[in-house]
């Protein structure tokens, strides 16, 4: 075939996500926390948005609003108010209210930074080390104590041998033993062990119970102890039961992971990004924005886009962008709100026995069902119920928690979630001495006309983090 150059017209069809509708679906999955960092960026990149208060809603900040659309030529006149506007006075204006307009007064100093005045938690390696200074080793095994404090991990442990250690340092392998065992001397107890049993007997030998029944314990029963075989321990060791009952409690005063007070990990509390309450014998449903900016074009910088004759083409340019970014983030933001909105509104329809009466009543549900009853997409519900929390007065829920799949029974089918909340209480009630297997809960739930296998039991409690059944048992002793 002799290759030849020509061209073609074709005709054809394809879905594009257009930049406004990659924003929507962008602003649809964040969480609470995510949206508001990006909102506050946003107010830091965007000169054209300004925050808002909730009792500066009228005059000039409606009008921000009212003319949201699409910025080009047919509609800047719409975005002015045949105001006389000067460059001048823009920064007058800026500069006289005491805000910021990118340089400091004459006379004014820069004040501290916050970080002076913000107590900073001590970490574990420091804590160490501060000790290690007080001790009067020689240099060469502090200098190989500081080594093995690099390599000791958050939880307390150490990560290296002292094999490893002797190889990288180049020190003698007497000096790196005599450096670890003068770090497992310091505060906490436990602290640069290789293991759990190492970690254990560490905190036994601190508190002066060498040689005792917990040394012996921790040093040959671990398993046993972990699977509660009590009566064994002690037919091991010849001794009564009771005495194996004080060891055990001993032990379960012991420090695990020893750098644990330590940490520097902060709490993340769960904020609701949907509240739905009872008022009047009506539910309400009420979205969340406590703590998240309110935004509004800023009147000064429109005016400012106005002025053709006052700023260059460039700067024209320049402000014609971000208008037009600020008017597709406010809306994206609006249609945010309202999809989650509905989303809960057809979730309380679906599940209004739940908000009721609680988990029992909770019903089968799936995505598709949301997506028929509100006209969108499956793929949007799941956008808007990943990361996401309700807060009701049944408690505080995950979206997705609403979304289970559905077990038959004779009197109509109910929600696995339901279901799991039966197991969680029936194994609660359960005699500890004589703790269910997973085929006595299958027949328990038969009391309830629920009937599933005995391999669904275990499946079920495995997600619900329940012990098998050996690992339940106690002994006749606390």
């Amino acid at each position: 075939m002799p290759l030849e150059t020509r061209l073609d017209l074709r005709l054809t069809q394809k879905l594009i996500l257009t930049p406004q509708l990659q924003l929507a679906i962008k602003l649809l999955q964040m969480t609470q926390l995510e949206l508001t960092q990006l909102l506050n960026q946003e107010l830091i990149e965007n000169p054209l948005l300004e925050e808002s208060t909730e009792d500066f809603e009228t005059g000039e900040s409606m009008e921000g609003e009212d003319n949201i659309q699409d910025v080009d030529e047919d509609t800047e006149p719409l975005l002015s108010r045949n105001l006389k506007f000067e460059v001048d006075e823009y920064f007058d204006d800026r500069g006289s209210d005491g805000r910021d307009i990118g340089y400091f007064s004459p006379g004014i100093d820069e004040k501290p930074s916050f970080e002076l005045f913000h107590a900073k938690k001590t970490s574990l390696h420091e804590h160490l080390l501060w000790q290690l200074g007080l001790t009067t080793a020689d240099s060469n095994t502090k200098k190989a104590a500081e080594l093995l404090i690099g390599n000791i991990d958050d939880d307390g442990y150490l990560q290296i041998t002292d094999e490893e250690a002797c190889s990288i340092s180049g020190i003698s392998l007497d000096t790196i033993v005599k450096a670890r065992q003068l770090i497992q001397d310091l505060d906490p107890s436990g602290v640069a062990a290789r293991n759990l049993t190492e970690c254990l007997l560490l905190q036994i030998n601190s508190l002066g119970l060498s040689g005792t029944l917990v040394e012996k314990i921790v040093t040959n029963n671990l398993d046993d102890l972990c699977k509660m075989k009590y009566s064994q321990i002690a037919k091991i060791y010849d001794v009564p039961t009771e005495n194996v009952a004080a060891a055990v409690k001993i032990i379960k005063g012991l420090e695990p992971r020893p750098g644990r007070s330590f940490s520097s990990e902060e709490t993340i509390y769960i904020v609701p990004d949907v509240y739905i309450f009872k008022a009047d014998g009506e539910y309400q449903i009420t979205l969340n924005d406590e703590g998240m900016p309110k935004l509004r074009l800023n009147n000064n910088y429109r005016r400012l886009f106005m002025q053709k004759d006052q700023i260059s083409k460039e700067d024209k340019n320049f402000l014609k962008e971000k208008m037009r970014s600020a008017v597709e983030l406010i809306k994206s933001l609006d249609q945010r709100n309202r999809t989650i909105y509905k989303v809960s509104e057809s979730l309380l329809s679906f599940q209004r026995e739940f908000f009721d009466g609680g988990v029992k009543y909770l019903k089968p549900l799936t995505l598709r069902d949301i997506a028929a009853d509100i006209k969108m997409h499956e793929s949007t519900i799941s956008r808007v119920t990943s990361n996401k929390f309700l807060a009701c007065s049944q408690g505080i829920f995950s979206f997705k928690y609403f979304f289970s799949s559905s077990i038959p029974t004779t009197a109509g089918r109910v929600s696995s979630t339901s279901v799991k909340d039966l197991i969680k209480k029936i194994v609660a009630e359960e005699d500890a001495t004589k703790p269910l297997s997973d085929k006595n809960i299958a027949d328990k739930l038969k009391d309830y006309d629920i009937k599933i296998a005995r391999r669904t039991i275990a499946k079920y409690r495995d997600e619900l983090k329940i012990p098998q059944q050996t690992r339940r048992k106690k002994e006749g002793f606390n």
